[in-house]
């Protein structure tokens, strides 16, 4: 029903910056709203930010102020933009997709952030 198609990710310097990016196709007038999602090795997957239909953000605290979720509707494209990376950022990251009753999921993208 929802496809979703991530690119970046990598491995990258503590302090350094990058943007990843989701584009979803199929029946994009379903969706309510995207966001990212990330889990660490040992931890539980967690949202990291999400954006609604409205346009309404939310993060999580730990991101507040060093990443931007924004989009472009034209593309139906939701990006990620982290700054100031830090090492506890290292995590597989998901971009997700919801309607009024299921989430879609990415394939997830593999972020390290290590010296």
């Amino acid at each position: 029903q929802i496809q979703l198609v991530e690119s970046g990710g990598g491995l990258f310097q503590p302090g350094g910056s990058l943007r990843l990016s989701c584009t979803a196709s199929g029946s994009i007038s379903s969706i309510n709203g995207m966001g990212w999602y990330r889990q660490a090795p040992g931890k539980e997957r967690e949202l990291v930010a999400a954006i609604l239909k409205s346009g309404r953000t939310e993060y999580e605290d730990s991101v507040k102020g060093r990443f931007t979720i924004s989009r472009d509707n034209a593309q139906n494209t939701v990006f990620l933009q982290m700054n100031s990376l830090k090492p506890e950022d290292t995590a597989v990251y998901y971009c997700n997709a919801w309607d009024v009753n299921y989430g879609y999921w990415g394939q997830g993208t593999q972020v390290t952030v290590s010296s």
